[in-house]
């Protein structure tokens, strides 16, 4: 249905010294649903590079969905929100804060999330945490209407053909 890149931000991953859970179920879920993976790529929590695989991948791939998972923590290396947010062209705000009124409902540390969601072109971008836990259950409560949003956003109407 949607071509979907998957960044994982996670320096002990890019270094091979921790398996990827969450990239790998994003990955299981969306295929599960239709999506194809077009590209799933683990790289350093370094802002340069998470921002230069999301223009990667709106400008060269065409994606139409950006899903990453780590990164958006308090320590100084969770950079994720702010390569999110330079490489969007739009803020899409109500899905971030739809996954943290969600999570909120789990658990009260939610709040720690500083994820953000935008739109760079005709590409979602959506920041995920980053514990399996916390990814099945945010993509279980936004995937309907993140379909939606994709309808509108590429023009497709619920299309299967690839741009």
């Amino acid at each position: 249905m949607y071509n979907v890149g998957i960044i994982i931000a996670s320096d002990k991953g890019s270094r091979g010294e921790r398996i990827d859970q969450s990239g790998e179920l994003i990955a299981k879920i969306l295929t599960e649903k239709g999506y194809h993976i077009e590209k799933s790529i683990i790289v350093p929590d370094e802002e340069k590079l998470i921002y230069e695989e999301m223009v990667h991948m709106t400008d060269d791939l065409h994606v139409d969905l950006i899903v990453t998972t780590g990164g958006t923590g308090f320590s100084l290396r969770d950079v994720t929100p702010e390569a999110t947010i330079k490489a969007c062209d739009r803020m899409a705000n109500g899905i971030a804060e739809a996954i943290r009124y969600y999570s909120l409902q789990i658990t009260p540390r939610a709040m720690l999330s500083r994820a953000v969601s935008g739109i760079r072109k005709q590409t979602l971008i959506v920041n995920l945490p980053g514990s399996p836990k916390a990814v099945k259950e945010a993509l279980d409560f936004i995937l309907g209407s993140l379909e939606h949003g994709l309808e509108i956003l590429t023009g497709r109407g619920g299309e299967c053909a690839r741009r």
